[in-house]
């Protein structure tokens, strides 16, 4: 793969593994920062002896390999994702997931670690289905490479797909091999008024159909779509379903929580709800009319004072679970199972021993 080189790159591998190795000697908890752009997802990093340093990754960055016939993307983790995104972009591809950034320092490793993606999750992949491998100092302070650069790549454990939304907690990622793919040639977007469940209904008989689709969320009467493809693809759709031109900025804002739904003076906090597509929520309290229903209804977002636990319970009962994503709060993802969260602790000690990564990030007991 050719390597693509800035005047700002660097590898500064060596000295990230020296700290590592320091922190793990003295038990020194560490919080790992790209640009910090997602501080707000996820509890504050806690040691166990209350002392916790920095250890920032931004200058470890630039894109290491990159192979566009092969539609393969090597980058080190502190390269910000916009200069991955543009570097892409000159050759008319991208990261199919839609990472949002939410802020201009966001980075590559952050990205992959919060494991978060924008309206074309559903139709494209998430970002754990485009990792194909990672290279990651482990609590020893080695650098050791995990996974491949080819989408059928089984041998050995995978810690690198473990990477992508684990905060940070198994390792310290420095690079990662991503899959991209080409951008459509052509997209439009449309808005369509209609109540919620006509909405549901219309796109669960679009989903038979092989319609251009890769996005739609529903909100205040009117659904949004966005339609990607070919030209003559697209065009035909857009006749087809009618509606009115969507500003194209409509998805940038959705992905950013730019949107009026997530900013103006309500205070309230803010849940993101993973359903399935149809399910519908039913507790006291709850309005579907006032979510914002992203994915085609799989992600949904709330402005809520209901406990959390009665939220979650009703997130249960239609087979999906809530996170919060207001900052400070007491437990911002679903509690695990017991038996799965037995997994996780048995991941968290063979990985990281002493608890020197992100600790308590995900969960206080990891």
């Amino acid at each position: 793969m050719a390597t693509s080189t800035s005047p700002q790159d660097r590898d500064i591998s060596t000295e990230l593994g020296e700290r590592v190795r320091q922190a793990n000697a003295a038990g020194t908890a560490l919080r790992i920062v790209g640009g910090d752009t997602k501080a707000f997802y996820g509890r504050q990093v806690r040691g166990r002896t209350g002392e916790v340093e920095t250890l920032a990754t931004r200058e470890h960055r630039g894109i290491t390999g990159y192979d566009p016939v092969e539609l393969i993307v090597s980058v080190r983790a502190g390269t910000p994702l916009a200069e991955l995104e543009a570097a892409l972009a000159e050759n008319d591809q991208m990261l199919p997931f839609e990472p949002p950034h939410f802020g201009d320092a966001a980075t590559v490793g952050g990205t992959v670690a919060a494991g978060l993606s924008g309206p074309r999750r559903p139709w494209a992949g998430a970002v754990r289905d485009f990792v194909l491998g990672a290279r990651v100092i482990t609590h020893t302070g080695d650098e050791q490479r995990f996974g491949g650069e080819v989408m059928k790549n089984v041998a050995g454990y995978d810690l690198s797909r473990l990477m992508v939304g684990a905060q940070g907690g198994l390792g310290l990622l420095t690079e990662v091999t991503l899959k991209v793919l080409p951008r459509p040639s052509a997209c439009h977007g449309l808005r369509l008024e209609m109540p919620l469940d006509e909405a549901r209904e219309r796109l669960a008989e679009w989903g038979r159909h092989p319609l251009p689709l890769t996005a739609a969320a529903w909100q205040d009467g009117a659904l949004h779509l966005r339609l990607e493809g070919g030209p003559g693809s697209v065009a035909t759709t857009r006749a087809r379903l009618g509606g009115e031109d969507l500003d194209p900025g409509f998805w940038d804002d959705l992905r950013e929580q730019r949107l009026p739904f997530f900013g103006g003076d309500d205070d309230r906090p803010l849940w993101r709800i993973s359903l399935p597509q149809r399910a519908r929520l039913e507790a006291d309290g709850l309005d579907e009319q006032a979510m914002l229903h992203d994915w085609a209804g799989a992600q949904r977002w709330l402005r809520s004072d209901l406990p959390a636990e009665a939220l979650r319970d009703a997130c249960a009962a239609a087979g999906g679970h809530a996170t919060c994503l207001t900052p400070g709060a007491a437990e911002p993802f679903t509690p695990l199972p017991e038996v799965m969260f037995k997994y996780h602790r048995r991941l968290k000690a063979e990985l990281d021993p002493k608890g020197i990564f992100n600790p308590g990030r995900l969960y206080a007991e990891l």
